[in-house]
């Protein structure tokens, strides 16, 4: 019974992570069409969601409780996330609307995916070390295409401290306004 259920979580976390991978480098393709960034990216962010169905919202770390405190803890990450950046640069740059809000629409389809159903799905089959160090390493494979080699540093950096607070916090809120954050100041 025991390697029987561990088969199935480990088909899971196989076919969660060969879905968003696909959707990452697809969308990492079709962004690069002339004038298709923003469908691209919004249709890539609601094709990532589709990784959390079937899981129920607790166990996706997306339950209301304490949500004051979690969406501070959200604009904290972000504001973590965007140092780097703002030190380096005098300005921020403005993102056009259509743009901004298909970056918001991946940055939630991408929590959703890679720290809320692979997250749970590789805690299922290895605990927290697992669920951590796997989706921060399919994570920053998964942004292999769409960023320069020299950021997958920095990419991997910011998936280990989202991945570390869905863990430390039992919380995919705060993560997913920390990306939001980073997404349009970055």
């Amino acid at each position: 019974m025991i390697s029987v259920l561990r088969s199935h979580a480990a088909a899971r976390v196989v076919a969660i992570a060969v879905y968003v991978l696909v959707v990452e480098w697809t969308r990492a393709l079709a962004i690069q069409a002339p004038g298709a960034a923003v469908i691209a990216l919004a249709l890539g962010g609601a094709a990532l969601g589709v990784a959390a169905v079937g899981w129920p919202a607790g166990r996706l770390a997306l339950g209301t409780s304490r949500l004051g405190l979690r969406l501070v803890g959200g604009v904290a990450l972000g504001v973590v996330l965007i140092l780097p950046g703002a030190a380096r640069s005098g300005a921020a740059p403005m993102l056009p609307m259509g743009l901004a809000l298909a970056a918001v629409a991946v940055s939630i389809g991408e929590e959703i995916a890679f720290r809320g159903a692979l997250y749970a799905a590789l805690e299922d089959l290895g605990g927290a070390p697992a669920a951590v160090g796997g989706s921060t390493l399919l994570w920053t494979l998964a942004h292999v295409l769409s960023h320069p080699p020299a950021f997958l540093g920095a990419v991997a950096a910011a998936g280990l401290l989202l991945a570390l607070w869905r863990w430390a916090c039992k919380d995919l809120v705060g993560p997913i306004i920390g990306h939001v954050i980073a997404d349009l100041a970055l």
